[in-house]
């Protein structure tokens, strides 16, 4: 008994050490890159140390022969073993699978050098003839979450209006320059593009029309410049104070399903990440990452809603009146069509992801807190305000209500559907019109909202 009894506890102590190998060839790996070193010195650190305890956890699990030719083959066992599993860990580790195609180009597409030193690629559609000083700029949401071509479609469809209509793909994202530290992505950057953008354009004021995360930057853009907004749109808006929640667990999910164990090369992206983000870039660069991230699943909506006590009816609309550098197409002098959309265009509340290519991986990952003093910038505005909350979207009721409330005589209005689609941009006309869009005045969700609360 004393034999089995010490058997098994040098059984499982050696199954503790080999489960501690991998703990330990990440933290390896980790502070290495902390010191500076480049990306082989410190995958190669990783490696060793992860060989090195594995080894040592083989020898403990595998108990030692009396006899010599016994223990010969106990060692030749160990370090096939070993072998395999350290050719197997180092092959998974330093070979980065082939990316993606980089997106196609746009029709009119273009690219704005701004003075913050970014290079954004964007999309100009022309009215026939201009009647709207303001000029409408669409924000993207995501973040990092592009759509250059559809975005542009449908929105360029408020040309026919006399608008100069301009879509972008923001610093990081989509067809837009890469930073070689994701450090240098936030909602600072993304202001600070999106008013020198203005002044490339030459325009005095923007009607900003911001969805999801984009409506944040807006919010924040209009904190900072207040003169500078005539009317903002904020649609199915992302929370104005809570942060994200920890983005880079995607790449613990298997590529691209966001199921199932983590490879080893993404296991060591998302520790470099927690340490220092530009030795995570070097190791593993933005064609990669864009390719491997998992894409957003769709809104997980629910059953309807019950009806809110003393709520009044979903609103209709008013009755309308009738560079990734090197691989980053360069300017273009076309246009595309300014027609309307059909009615059964995709919602990009409903739209699973953007196409591939045009997620930005460490644009999406990076940390985007909201600059202090947004919300007080924006309590005292008279800025006219709209809120559009669709039926099924992918951010919670409170922050549309959030929104509503923090904006002086801002309007909340629910659709049952807020995308890509003829209702929306009908509301979206009337209220830059200046005529009146019928509100949705409860807090609680109306009946048949099925999204988030």
């Amino acid at each position: 008994m004393r034999v089995l009894a010490r058997w098994v506890v040098r059984l499982l102590t050696g199954l503790g050490v080999l489960a501690l190998a991998p703990v330990l060839g990440l933290a390896a790996l980790a502070g290495t890159a902390m010191l500076g070193t480049g990306p082989d010195v410190f995958a190669a650190a990783g490696l060793a140390v992860f060989g090195a305890v594995f080894f040592v956890g083989l020898l403990r699990c595998v108990p030692r022969p009396q006899v010599a030719w016994g223990r010969w083959a106990r060692a030749g066992a160990v370090l096939a073993v070993e072998a395999l599993v350290v050719w197997q860990v180092t092959s998974a580790l330093i070979h980065p699978p082939p990316p993606d195609a980089a997106p196609s180009r746009v029709s009119g597409q273009k690219e704005w050098r701004l003075d913050t030193g970014s290079r954004l690629a964007y999309v100009r559609v022309a009215p026939k003839r201009v009647t709207r000083a303001e000029p409408v700029v669409f924000l993207h949401g995501g973040p990092g979450r592009a759509d250059l071509a559809r975005d542009s479609a449908f929105y360029g469809g408020l040309a026919a209006d006399g608008y100069q209509v301009y879509v972008y793909d923001q610093l990081g994202a989509g067809r837009s320059a890469r930073l070689a530290d994701p450090r240098g992505y936030g909602l600072e950057r993304d202001t600070a593009d999106l008013e020198a953008a203005r002044r490339a354009i030459g325009a005095e004021r923007l009607v900003l029309i911001g969805h999801g995360h984009g409506a944040r930057l807006a919010a924040a853009y209009l904190a900072a410049h207040p003169d500078r907004v005539s009317r903002v749109v904020l649609t199915d808006p992302a929370s104005l104070d809570s942060p994200a929640a920890d983005r880079a667990t995607a790449l613990l999910g298997s590529a691209g399903s966001g199921a199932g164990p983590p490879t080893t090369r993404m296991l060591a992206v998302y520790t470099l990440l927690r340490v220092d983000p530009a030795a995570a870039h070097a190791f593993a660069g933005d064609d990669e990452l864009d390719a491997r991230l998992p894409r957003p699943a769709g809104p997980p909506c629910r059953a309807a809603s019950p009806a809110p006590r003393g709520s009044r009816p979903t609103a209709t609309p008013a009755p309308p009146a009738t560079a990734r550098p090197a691989a980053r197409p360069s300017s273009s002098s076309s246009s595309p069509s300014s027609s309307a959309p059909s009615s059964d265009s995709p919602s990009p509340s409903s739209a699973a992801s953007p196409p591939p290519g045009e997620l930005g991986g460490y644009a999406h990952l990076a940390a985007r807190p909201l600059p202090r003093g947004v919300r007080p910038g924006i309590a005292g505005l008279s800025v006219p305000a709209l809120v559009v909350k669709g039926g099924c979207d992918e951010q919670n009721w409170s922050s549309a209500v959030d929104y509503r409330k923090a904006l002086p005589g801002a309007r909340l209005v629910h659709l049952d559907a807020a995308g890509r689609d003829r209702p929306y941009l009908n509301v979206l006309r009337s209220f830059l019109r200046g005529e009146p869009v019928r509100e949705y005045t409860a807090d609680t969700p109306p009946p048949g909202y099925r999204g988030p609360h």
